[in-house]
């Protein structure tokens, strides 16, 4: 009877043990799932800024190898051939990056924004240049009666032109600075709390491109949360040959200056708190993108 007895408190010892050690390794497994599913939301966005990024590297190098294929100015060439080393170098240091190291995607975003000003400049040396040679031919042929060749020659020049303004692209691309994000409560103030949100505002700049086109342009805000879904706004937009879910959309008028920007997004659903990231694209490119971070 005795062993019965300890036989039974062994049985029973063993079960809440079993039972101790289910209610500790539960929670975990359901944090691990979670904390892989952000890592893997972050990673899939990031891993999409690098695609278009070593796309916009790629474009970069070819436009000044066919720059410098139409110039005769050595000086000119051998900048030219300098920044298209270095735009080589940057898409190689981008193709060792992994999809989780967020601080050097951001870092040859920087040095992306960087070349690609650069080249603008030189668009407008070569055109200047081009003007130059331009004033320089009507004036021989004036002086020489060469009225034919003046004509031909103006012909090719204008052609030229016009191709090397099909290859500016990439410099003419928006860029959105000073992105924010503020949840704002039910008497529209700041609020540091997620839970209190009753509307997000999302305010940015539109930088000022001189090469860009003027118009209307539709900007579209894609808000990720840290479960990583999107909040949706009931609609997508094509980018990199995808269909994307978008937060908010809003057609500005842009004239080439410095554009402020802000969209809301009304709350109608339970928002956790932790990491949001705010991406901005317009013309069929990312154009900006910034994470923010919120109380419960």
């Amino acid at each position: 009877m005795k062993k019965e007895y300890i036989l039974a408190g062994l049985v029973s010892a063993l079960v809440v043990a079993a039972a101790l050690v289910f209610l500790i390794i539960l929670p975990q497994r359901s944090d691990n799932q979670e904390l892989e599913q952000k890592v893997q939301a972050v990673q899939e966005l990031a891993e999409l800024e690098k695609e278009e990024m070593a796309n916009d590297y790629e474009q970069l190098g070819k436009q000044y190898g066919e720059m410098m294929s139409q110039l005769t100015n050595d000086s000119l060439i051998a900048q030219l051939t300098r920044e298209q080393l270095r735009v080589h170098q940057l898409e190689e240091e981008l193709k060792q990056v992994k999809s989780d190291d967020l601080r050097e995607i951001a870092r040859l975003r920087k040095e992306l924004n960087s070349v690609r000003a650069v080249l603008r400049d030189y668009i407008r040396q070569v055109d200047s240049l081009n003007r130059i040679n331009q004033n320089l031919r009507q004036e021989n042929t004036q002086l020489s009666g060469r009225l034919e060749e003046s004509h031909r020659q103006n012909q090719d020049l204008q052609q030229q032109r016009e191709q090397l303004t099909e290859k500016v692209t990439i410099a003419a691309q928006l860029d959105a600075t000073a992105i924010s994000m503020t949840a704002l409560n039910k008497r529209n103030k700041t609020s540091k709390k997620m839970k209190d949100a009753k509307t997000l505002q999302v305010s940015f700049n539109i930088s000022r491109n001189v090469t860009a086109e003027n118009g209307q342009r539709t900007i579209y805000v894609r808000i990720q949360t840290p479960a990583g879904s999107v909040l949706n706004g009931g609609g997508t937009f094509p980018y990199e040959n995808r269909q994307l879910e978008y937060s908010m959309k809003k057609v500005i008028e842009y004239s080439g200056e410095e554009t402020p920007v802000t969209v809301y997004w009304q709350v109608g659903e339970f928002l956790e708190a932790g990491e949001y990231r705010v991406s901005v694209f317009a013309d069929g490119n990312m154009i900006g993108s910034r994470t923010f971070n919120f109380e419960k």
